[in-house]
């Protein structure tokens, strides 16, 4: 694969797009300005589970600026069978609570909220289960898990290298229930003209939001009309659309041609949009007495709504990360009367990095080693799960130097050895990595005018990652030209489709199709050749990889991460973080930084806050708001520092990058896991790190598990 001449490509530029935000002129969602809006006010199930056997809306429509009151009873209909969480509203059944029952529409957003407390539900209610754990007899093998991966694996016989193996370790490391919570809330305006829908949504992918609402509305895509310049946020939940918006689409086409407008609250953020269930993970190591891996057995356990369907795929990276000849992996979901959990950053391998990567630092105190030495000594030469070369892998370089620059080297291997006064000081390793994904479709035009300037089209997103920047920078590098003649156009259904931000893809599928673009421009225009008068387009496409299928593609980094753990009260701090990762060719060092430097931030708020509390009894996460459900401020955060590896990699795309988006949150909340074990002596293998485990002695054992069987589900 042909590589791009390097210009601007690698260029810390500064956010094309910087001063508008700055400003204040940079459109969200919920501020494109629209002719005399209806606000819409969310009604959610108060049960959680039954139906719905009656509603009086008579308080609600007396009072003043309520325009009407959506529910099953008046809603229009939808293409039925199509997904159970966007085809709303078509029945009074309720299946988890506060699923949306219907809306209030009223000229502003307080009388709309107001009015939606005064609508009078019924119910008849019936017995729910919203309880994960691993004993269950009723857990379901998925045909296959988020990502397209299978749900087993295995290779060799792990039970007879574990009752073998010299060392060997079987623990259980849970994660829990998370929730996604960008600046910008869910936000959409949906506007109905003459049958045709334009919807102003706050998504990380135009394209799929039409075509999700399309078929769900039983429309023509050409028919909808999806904007989204500017996106505050994502992490994976607004990725896919949600019922909100298929609730803002329903309530404008009742009122049109008037338009409607949602933005969900914090609250119901924690509700309709998403969220990474929790995670069950039964880890069993064995190792021969010079420290080699002799078998690997990952057995993870999560769950899903009854009404759709999704698997984090917890146990996939342990199919990657190291050797060893003996390997097995599982998976298997509790169907449960509760949200459907969707893409929270780094889906997989967030989790079940958590679980492996504090598994082998516990493996390699078991094995007498230093656990960087652990980690570089089950090196493997070939992909472990698919026997290919990896197109590069540089996990030893990144532990290697980031080892130096961290000052491993001086460390203490003996837990508890270090004090500052009252404080317990400690340091920890853990590893990360991302596959490098593609995803099909994305088409990108170019324009080229007589006066020597570039107009680059496409659908892309920019969630707040630079997009903006870096397709611009790449585009200039495809043209040969400098950034300042390249005129970029996305976050519209009316340019070339793209495929989502998701899934660290972005820069691959976008990028590459511009390159396409460019270079048929090069074989249409010769350079030097003049660029007549009505100038010349030309679109291209995202190329398939011909190296797809023969090698295996992943980023790979090491998170270096000191804690300090007050001996009295357990308070844990983080004050310093370093991260060395090897992700390719880096198109912009300063936007990549920062998306780095984010992830690693959301990894230390993992580690020691987040955690959405479910009430059995109701059904519902209690700590659904900023006040208890706590995510990390600049107080928490000390100083963190990012480092590439330089890594040439000409198979994964024609820029030579990978992903960046995700990886770096990867392995932070294990490298602070061990880094309070070598602090304290306390191993605590359940997420978040709250400072009650650190003061109770009896933590210090683990607790009872209610019986993990040898196979899950089986």
């Amino acid at each position: 694969m042909t590589a791009t001449t390097t210009r601007a490509i690698g260029a810390p530029v500064d956010r094309l797009e910087g001063a508008e935000k700055v400003r204040g002129t940079a459109l969200y969602a919920a501020e494109h300005p629209v002719d005399r809006p209806l606000h819409a006010h969310l009604l959610q199930a108060e049960i959680p589970l039954g139906r719905i056997t009656g509603i009086d809306t008579s308080e609600a429509m007396a009072e003043p600026g309520v325009a009407g009151v959506l529910t099953h009873l008046n809603a229009p209909h939808l293409v039925p069978e199509q997904d159970a969480e966007l085809t709303i509203l078509q029945t009074p059944e309720v299946a988890f609570r506060d699923q949306i029952i219907g809306a209030v529409l009223a000229e502003s957003p307080e009388a709309a909220r107001r009015a939606a407390h005064l609508v009078h539900v019924d119910y008849e209610q019936r017995e729910h289960d919203v309880d994960l754990h691993p004993a269950r007899p009723d857990l379901v093998r998925p045909e296959l898990v988020n990502g397209g991966f299978q749900t087993d694996t295995s290779e060799g016989d792990v039970d007879a290298a574990l009752t073998s193996a010299a060392v060997t370790l079987d623990e259980v490391y849970t994660t829990p229930q998370e929730h996604n919570n960008p600046l910008e809330p869910h936000a959409t305006i949906a506007v109905w003209t003459d049958g045709d829908l334009t919807l102003y949504d706050s998504t990380q992918g135009v394209h799929w939001v039409r075509d999700s609402i399309a078929t769900i509305f039983g429309l023509d895509r050409e028919r909808i009309h999806v904007v989204c310049p500017h996106t505050g946020g994502g992490f994976g939940c607004k990725g896919l659309p949600h019922a909100h918006v298929v609730l803002a689409a329903m309530a404008a086409r009742q009122v049109a041609p008037r338009p409607v407008k949602l933005v969900l609250t914090r609250q119901q953020m924690f509700t309709v949009v998403g969220y990474r269930t929790g995670t069950l993970q039964r880890v069993r190591l064995g190792a021969d007495p010079s420290g080699h891996l002799t078998a690997i057995s990952h057995d993870a356990v999560s769950q899903t709504s009854r009404i759709k369907e999704f698997v984090e795929q917890t146990a996939v990276p342990t199919r990657t990360m190291y050797a060893a000849p003996n390997r097995r992996t599982t998976h298997r979901v509790a169907e449960l009367d509760v949200p459907v959990p969707s893409w929270m950053r780094a889906p997989g391998e967030c989790p079940g990095m958590f679980g492996l990567e504090v598994a082998m630092d516990e493996m390699a105190i078991a094995c007498g080693l230093d656990p960087v030495e652990f980690r570089i000594r089950n090196e493997p030469d070939t992909d472990p799960d698919t026997g290919r070369p990896f197109s590069s892998r540089n996990l030893v370089a990144c532990l290697r130097e980031g080892a130096e620059r961290f000052g491993w080297a001086q460390r203490d291997p003996r837990p508890r050895s270090t004090h500052d006064g009252r404080w317990l000081v400690g340091t920890g390793v853990a590893a990360s990595t991302y596959p490098v994904l593609t995803m099909p479709g994305t088409h990108a035009t170019i324009q080229a005018r007589p006066d020597g300037r570039y107009r680059v089209l496409l659908g892309a997103a920019d969630i707040g990652t630079g997009a903006w920047t870096a397709l611009t920078q790449i585009a200039a590098d495809a043209l040969d030209v400098d950034i300042s003649r390249v005129q970029l156009s996305i976050g519209d259904t009316d340019l070339p489709y793209a495929s989502g931000a998701g899934g660290s893809t972005g820069i691959t599928c976008w990028g590459s199709a511009i390159v396409d673009a460019a270079r048929r421009l090069r074989d249409q225009l010769p350079e030097g050749e003049a660029v007549p008068d009505e100038g010349v387009e030309v679109t291209g496409a995202l190329p398939d990889n011909p190296y797809a299928g023969q090698l295996a593609m992943h980023s790979f980094g090491a998170q270096f991460v000191e804690v300090r753990v007050h001996a009295d009260t357990g308070e844990v701090r983080v004050p310093r973080m370093v991260g060395v990762f090897a992700a390719g060719r880096i198109v912009n060092p300063k936007t990549a930084r920062s998306q780095l430097l984010g992830g690693m931030t959301m990894g230390l708020s993992m580690a020691l806050h987040e955690h959405s509390v479910v009430d059995p009894r109701y059904g519902h996460v209690v700590n659904h708001d900023f006040a208890e459900y706590h995510i990390a401020t600049n107080a928490d955060v000390g100083e963190i520092e990012v480092r590439f590896v330089e890594e040439h990699d000409p198979y994964v795309n024609p820029m030579g990058t990978k992903g960046i988006g995700e990886l770096g949150i990867v392995g932070t909340a294990a490298a602070i896991a061990n880094a309070a074990h070598h602090a304290t002596g306390v191993r605590v293998r359940d997420l978040p790190l709250t400072l009650d485990r650190f003061l109770t002695p009896e933590l210090q054992v683990p607790a009872p598990r209610r019986g993990w069987g040898a196979q899950p589900g089986r």
